[in-house]
C-alpha cells in the first residue's frame, strides 16, 4: 500500500496520527483499521515526531476536502465502503461504512459516510440507540429523509427476523438452557428496548416440541395486564401440554414484583384444570445474560 492511499483511508476514517514518548498513538482508530498502523510500520512512514506531524496535516487537509468537495464516488476505490467490503469482506469495515452503504448517497456538501458518521454520533454510536430510534427521530437528523430512515429500519427487522426464524429451527425444548437460546433469539430483539411490558407464551406439546409464540397482551411501562383465561383459551385452542410465560421489564430490573409472582400463581393454577403445565416465567432485562427464571429459582 502506498502513502497517498494510507493517507486517504485515515483521512475518510478520521484517524489521526500523534506522537508520544517516542511512539505513535492514532485518534479515531478502531479494530477494523488496525492494518493502517501495521502499514506504517512497515513502509517507515512515521519515523519521528515531524514525520508524525507531517501526516497529520496531510490527513486533516484531505479531509476537509472530502466534506466539501468529492462524493464517494469520486474516492480512491481502495477506500470507498462497498469497495472495502467486497475486497476485505464485511468484517473489515467498520459501522459507519456498513451504514454509508445502507444509505447509499449523502447530500449536498456531505459524502454518504459522512452522513451516517452524524446519524450514530446523535444515536452515541449505539445499533441499539439507532434500531430503538422512531423514523421521527431519524428524520430529525439533516440530510435524512423518509427513504433513508425507513432503509435504515428495514435493515434491523431483517436482522430480527433471522434471529427469529433461526429461533423457530429449535423445535425441542430439551433443559432450561433451550429456553434461555429460544427467547434470546426469538423474543429479546423485539422486547429488551420496549417501552411497555409486553407479556407472551410459548406452547408446547407432550413432547416440548414448540407449537407456537404468542403474544398475550401490552401493559404499561412498570406491568403488565394479563387475563389466565387468555393463556387457557390459547392452550386449549392449540392443544398445549405445557407453557412457558415470559415478559419483559422496561426498566431494565429483572427481580419480579409481587404482581409478576401472584400472576404466575393464578396462571398456573388456571392451566392446571386443563391439565397444562406451567414451566417456566422467564423475566427479560435490557442485556441478553439478564434474565429471571421463576424454575431455576424455586419459584414455580
Amino acid at each position: 500500500m502506498t502513502r497517498d492511499e494510507i493517507i486517504e483511508i485515515m483521512a475518510s476514517a478520521g484517524i489521526y496520527p500523534f506522537w508520544k514518548n517516542g511512539m505513535i498513538y492514532f485518534n479515531g482508530m478502531t479494530s477494523s483499521y488496525q492494518f493502517i498502523a501495521d502499514e506504517i510500520e512497515k513502509n517507515s512512514i512515521i519515523k519521528n515526531r515531524y514525520d508524525c506531524e507531517a501526516v497529520r496535516n496531510e490527513v486533516k487537509s484531505r479531509a476537509l476536502q472530502r466534506k466539501t468537495n468529492l462524493p464517494i464516488k469520486k474516492w480512491a476505490k481502495s477506500t470507498r465502503p462497498r469497495e472495502m467490503f467486497l475486497s476485505n469482506g464485511p468484517n473489515s469495515i467498520d459501522n459507519v461504512k456498513l451504514l454509508a452503504i445502507i444509505l447509499r448517497t449523502g447530500v449536498k456538501g456531505k459524502s454518504a459516510e459522512e452522513l451516517a458518521r452524524d446519524i450514530l454520533n446523535k444515536f452515541d454510536g449505539s445499533l441499539r440507540n439507532i434500531d430503538s430510534a422512531s423514523i421521527e427521530d431519524l428524520t430529525e437528523i439533516k440530510g435524512v429523509g423518509r427513504a433513508k430512515a425507513i432503509s435504515i429500519k428495514v435493515c434491523f427487522e431483517l436482522a430480527r427476523r433471522l434471529y427469529k426464524e433461526q429461533a423457530e429451527s429449535k423445535l425441542k425444548i430439551k433443559d432450561a438452557a433451550d429456553v434461555i437460546d429460544y427467547i434470546n433469539d426469538f423474543n429479546s430483539l423485539y422486547l429488551r428496548d420496549e417501552l411497555k411490558e409486553h407479556f407472551n407464551i410459548i406452547l408446547l406439546d407432550i413432547k416440548n416440541k414448540i407449537i407456537d409464540n404468542i403474544e398475550i397482551s401490552i401493559g404499561s411501562i412498570n406491568a403488565s395486564v394479563v387475563d389466565p383465561k387468555e393463556v387457557v383459551r390459547h392452550a386449549s385452542i392449540r392443544s398445549a401440554s405445557s407453557v412457558i410465560l415470559i415478559h419483559n421489564h422496561p426498566s431494565g430490573e429483572i427481580k419480579p414484583s409481587s404482581s409478576d409472582i401472584e400472576i404466575t400463581k393464578k396462571i398456573s393454577s388456571a392451566c392446571s384444570l386443563i391439565n397444562v403445565k406451567v414451566l417456566d416465567h422467564i423475566i427479560i432485562g435490557k442485556n441478553q445474560d439478564e434474565y429471571f427464571s421463576f424454575a431455576k429459582e424455586g419459584l414455580i
